[in-house]
């Protein structure tokens, strides 16, 4: 037992001699090698030592110049581990001092937090007790501010503004002032508040004049009087006025009313004292719907060039109808002023139809009864057509003038439904001018149809007098001839 321990211990130093004497030699063979590398290096290189370059002249002097080295770097590498060491340590007391900023930071939010969360509470235990203090007089400003919102709204569109420019700050200050809460009016902005209505309500009872610098329709600015009609117009130099509230600037009308109008306020600014009578818009205080219905709506003379072509035609035939009716009128005027004459005279004279009449009776007493018939009837029948002369074109034009303006305003309505096409109907006062435009020229046609017809009865009835006169006296004399 005893010698197999013993064998066991001296395997184990064998085996631990020879691992020892391996590793020896591997360590040598390595240092062999090293040193091998260095006298290499060392003689195609130079090494920096202290600052001074120096050139290894053996083994010995390089090994020397490596423990140099190697010494100098390790005081590098303590120098910069000790720098390390103090930039960690400031690091560690900067966060350090961050985190105790921020833990003040929040300990000061909390407070801050609980401070907020108790003026709140304070807050609406402050408003329970004003509603409770106020009682009715809340009501009351409601109603203030309600009343000081309209007061506003009918101040800045007031003509009145014009005169009185800046009536609307105070309102806006005490509008807000209620708004928010915190502050009350006091009695002198609630007095001021009833003076400012009451202003506007006795001033829209007055025609009064004053300086101002208004936009003329050339676009210039010009200084001169203005008549204000209470709050219903604005007039100056026998013009209307607009009265723009968000820029508070007047511009004299570019198309203004009627002639009746401008004239009337031109009376009134001249007046003095006395009852004028002017026209006034009381449908909107800056120029309301019935003042822009008169300065838009389109004249006769547009109206007229609204039938196009066949309303210029439609007049031409219309002014042709009237001049025609009149020299066929006059014509037979004298002629039925010759007709009464020769019937008061017993010779026959042949400057009219009844004296040639009566003349070739005169010549042929001598022939029978119905010879003598036939020679009057003749000449009755010569003279008709230039008794009825232009009457038929008369009537013509009386029928044709109705059918062109229909042609006018089925073309119109052709034109319109084309323009609904193509950009729509949302428009309805486009389609509504376009109607009005295709119709003008059915009143056209009307308009000289109708007194075309007239003018046909009235130069009708004329020669049909002329002519029966004529009939009248042939037969006379026929039936004179027979009883002789």
């Amino acid at each position: 037992m005893k010698t197999v321990a013993m064998s066991s211990i001296a395997m184990s130093i064998k085996t631990s001699f020879y691992v020892l004497v391996k590793n020896t030699f591997l360590l040598a063979l390595l240092s062999l090698s090293w040193l091998s590398a260095s006298v290499v290096h060392a003689e195609n290189s130079e090494i920096k030592t202290t600052g001074v370059k120096k050139s290894a002249a053996s083994l010995d002097e390089l090994l020397q110049m490596i423990k140099t080295a190697t010494i100098s770097e390790s005081k590098e590498h303590a120098n910069r581990e000790a720098e390390f060491k103090q930039a960690k340590a400031q690091q560690k007391q900067k966060l350090k001092d961050i985190q105790s900023v921020k833990a003040a930071e929040e300990r000061k939010a909390e407070q801050l937090e609980k401070t907020y969360a108790e003026n709140e509470l304070k807050l609406v235990a402050l408003e329970e007790q004003l509603q409770k203090r106020l009682g009715t007089l809340g009501e009351m400003f409601g109603h203030l501010t309600s009343a000081a919102g309209d007061t506003r709204t009918t101040l800045s569109h007031s003509i009145v503004s014009a005169q009185y420019p800046g009536r609307t700050a105070f309102l806006d200050e005490l509008i807000a002032k209620m708004s928010s809460n915190t502050q009350l009016p006091s009695m002198e902005e609630i007095e001021n508040l009833w003076f400012t209505i009451n202003h506007e309500m006795v001033e829209g009872a007055k025609v009064v004049k004053f300086p101002a610098t208004i936009t003329n329709a050339e676009g210039e600015q010009v200084k001169q009087d203005v008549v204000r009609v209470g709050a219903f117009n604005l007039l100056s130099n026998g013009s209307y006025l607009n009265f723009n509230p968000a820029t508070g600037f007047m511009n004299e009308l570019a198309r203004q009313p009627g002639r009746q109008y401008t004239d009337a306020a031109a009376e009134l600014e001249q007046a003095s004292g006395e009852f004028t009578q002017v026209g006034i818009d009381p449908t909107g205080p800056s120029g309301g719907s019935l003042l822009a219905a008169l300065i838009h709506s389109p004249r006769l003379i547009e109206r007229w060039h609204q039938g196009g072509i066949v309303g210029y035609f439609i007049t031409l035939v219309g002014a042709c109808a009237l001049l025609l009716a009149l020299w066929r009128f006059m014509v037979l005027m004298g002629v039925s002023k010759k007709v009464n004459a020769q019937l008061q005279s017993q010779t026959a004279n042949s400057d009219n139809p009844l004296g040639r009449v009566l003349k070739v009776g005169e010549d042929n007493a001598s022939l029978d009864v119905e010879s003598l018939e036939l020679k009057l009837h003749e000449q009755v029948l010569k003279e008709r057509p230039a008794i009825e002369l232009g009457i038929a074109l008369l009537k013509i034009i009386a029928m044709v003038a109705p059918l062109l303006g229909l042609l006018g305003t089925v073309v119109g309505m052709i034109v319109t439904f084309q323009a609904i096409t193509i950009f729509g109907a949302g428009d309805p006062k486009a389609m509504a001018g376009g109607i009005s435009a295709a119709l003008v020229t059915t009143v056209l046609g009307l308009c000289v149809a109708i007194p075309t017809v007239l003018l046909h009865t009235l130069v009708n009835g004329k020669a049909q007098r002329v002519l029966h006169i004529l009939e009248e006296q042939s037969a006379g004399l026929i039936a004179q001839k027979a009883e002789g």
